[in-house]
């Protein structure tokens, strides 16, 4: 505690001279205002610290998540892939179906070269479409994957870039931290 008054006084009380008495409580005010300074530079640089820790971590939680929600995407598009090349060949299918069915209606036979070559057509048609659908639900796929990665990756990196900044912190102030290493 620094009451520059008080240690006036009591020195004036006792007989002390005023000028040695404010000297002695001088030399006291400021060696306690070395220690608050001291303690408030050890705090400031603790909670640097802890704040690249923090943010470090607070970083990466968020990273993953993101990354889990892609996971959670990724499941989604596999379904909805999976529904539309089931559309399409159910559509193609109907649509070979009504096709035959209006050949038999005009009274073309059924084993007759035209109708097999427009058969093999549509079929080939249905292949194309579901190998389409397929095709564009793999390389959305891939790209979910990749922006996982990249999101994993992240929290991997704000983690490595906190604990340095914690440690860079720390290292820089630890001549002031602990004088007696610098010796």
């Amino acid at each position: 505690m620094c009451d520059f008054g008080i240690g006036a006084a009591i020195g004036s009380a006792l007989g002390i001279g005023g000028t040695a008495a404010a000297g002695a409580t001088a030399a006291g005010a400021t060696a306690g205002a070395a220690t608050i300074g001291s303690t408030l530079s050890t705090l400031g640089t603790l909670v640097s610290v802890g704040g690249a820790l923090y943010q470090a971590n607070a970083s990466a939680k968020a990273n993953r998540e993101y990354a889990r929600q892609i996971e959670e995407q990724k499941a989604t598009e596999a379904r909805l892939t999976a529904t539309e090349d089931a559309r399409t060949r159910a559509q193609f299918r109907t649509a070979m179906r009504r096709q035959f069915a209006e050949l038999a209606k005009r009274g073309v036979s059924l084993d007759s070269p035209t109708v097999i070559a427009l058969g093999q057509s549509a079929a080939q048609e249905l292949s194309f479409a579901s190998q389409s659908v397929r095709s564009k639900g793999d390389a959305t796929q891939r790209e979910l994957s990749g922006t996982q990665k990249i999101a994993l990756t992240r929290a991997r990196t704000s983690l490595l870039k906190g604990t340095f900044s914690a440690a860079s912190t720390l290292l820089n102030e630890a001549p002031d931290l602990w004088p007696e290493l610098a010796a």
